[in-house]
């Protein structure tokens, strides 16, 4: 599908609808991105004018592998819902095409804002970027969502909200405390080393690691483990070498080597990373930004009125002490395995799950 939009990056309305036009709701225009199956077009919801991504996937190059991923990347975005998480709206299926309805980062991606800082930022605000990270990684991790690939391209910018926010969960599965994962997965550069030796691992010893290298590269500017081909850089995170500048301040070398631990056992949990010294005097108001709009489409609207009848997710909710905003959308809820009982629900996702992407 070729772009829409002109080079200000605005919406051609002389786009034929039969092109443009997704299931009446958004108009999509020039291409933001590509990869193996996917395009990501920018679009505006035609009733409120909101700009969005909008994931476009195309089934049929889609191996079992591959669609394992893409429904765990949906159930894991739509159970994590927060503000430094960036929000799939909605999903649309077709017979041949999915649509990820996701919202619009208009900063670009921590790697580019990295590489234009020669040496590292300064750590004020690498401190601000990367306690927003921590935020959200925690937060997943209190839902059982580990990601798995963690890394400055999965952090966007949204400067209105003055925010950073964890994307792409390709790789993200569901977790039960105190089990095992076994797939092996993520980005060389990131994976912590029981990964890389195709052990069994613990689901958020391997974020910790992640966020090791991501702190390092906000303070240094450059990745821990950096050869000039990945069989070298592959010795050096399995030896876990690494030097730390001179210009790094002592309570940030102090959490970084916390995270970059060899053994997963001895790496700091959240809790610690998140009362470290480093990450204290932090004014509340910067790590709080406001939250976009939970849906576009009026029968998701937060303000519907509501019958009284639970929402699909509650019980999670409940257990986990964690609220849960919006209603329900996959066919089998996140009582993992039970069926929806909310008559209100709106089974966006159903057919996605119990159709076509399970046929």
């Amino acid at each position: 599908m070729e772009s829409s939009a002109g080079q200000d990056g605005h919406l051609d309305p002389r786009c034929s609808p039969s092109r443009a036009d997704l299931s009446g709701l958004y108009h999509l225009g020039r291409t933001l991105g590509r990869g193996h199956f996917a395009v990501v077009k920018l679009a505006r919801h035609l009733n409120t004018g909101q700009l969005v991504a909008v994931k476009m996937i195309d089934k049929t190059k889609l191996d079992v592998m591959a669609t394992s991923h893409l429904l765990q990347e949906v159930r894991c975005m739509r159970l994590v819902q927060h503000p430094n998480v960036v929000r799939l709206y909605e999903v649309i299926d077709t017979p041949t095409t999915l649509y990820l309805v996701m919202e619009l980062a208009e900063g670009g991606d921590l790697y580019d804002y990295i590489l234009r800082h020669e040496g590292g930022l300064a750590e004020g605000t690498a401190k601000r970027h990367f306690a927003q990270i921590v935020r959200a990684v925690a937060y997943c991790h209190k839902l059982h969502v580990v990601h798995r690939d963690l890394k400055p391209e999965n952090v966007v910018f949204f400067p209105k909200q003055g925010a950073v926010k964890l994307t792409d969960f390709g790789f993200s599965n569901l977790f039960q405390p105190g089990k095992m994962l076994a797939t092996s997965c993520g980005s060389l550069a990131y994976s912590a080393p029981e990964i890389l030796l195709g052990e069994e691992y613990d689901a958020p010893a391997v974020d910790i690691w992640s966020l090791g290298v991501i702190l390092y590269m906000l303070v240094c500017g450059v990745p821990p483990f950096q050869e000039t081909n990945d069989s070298e850089t592959l010795i050096m995170i399995l030896d876990c070498r690494y030097s730390i500048p001179e210009h790094v301040s002592g309570d940030c070398r102090d959490l970084i080597s916390r995270m970059l631990q060899k053994d997963p056992s001895r790496r700091a949990s959240l809790k610690e990373i998140e009362a470290h010294n480093w990450l204290q005097g932090l004014d509340s108001a910067l790590l709080s930004p406001e939250a976009p709009p939970h849906w576009l489409s009026g029968a998701l609207s937060p303000s519907s009125p509501r019958s009284g009848v639970p929402e699909c997710g509650d019980l999670l909710a409940a257990r986990l002490q964690q609220p849960f905003p919006g209603p329900c959308v996959y066919g089998h809820c996140f009582n993992f395995g039970s069926d929806c009982k909310n008559p209100k629900c709106q089974n966006v996702l159903a057919r996605a799950l119990n159709r076509s992407m399970l046929s």
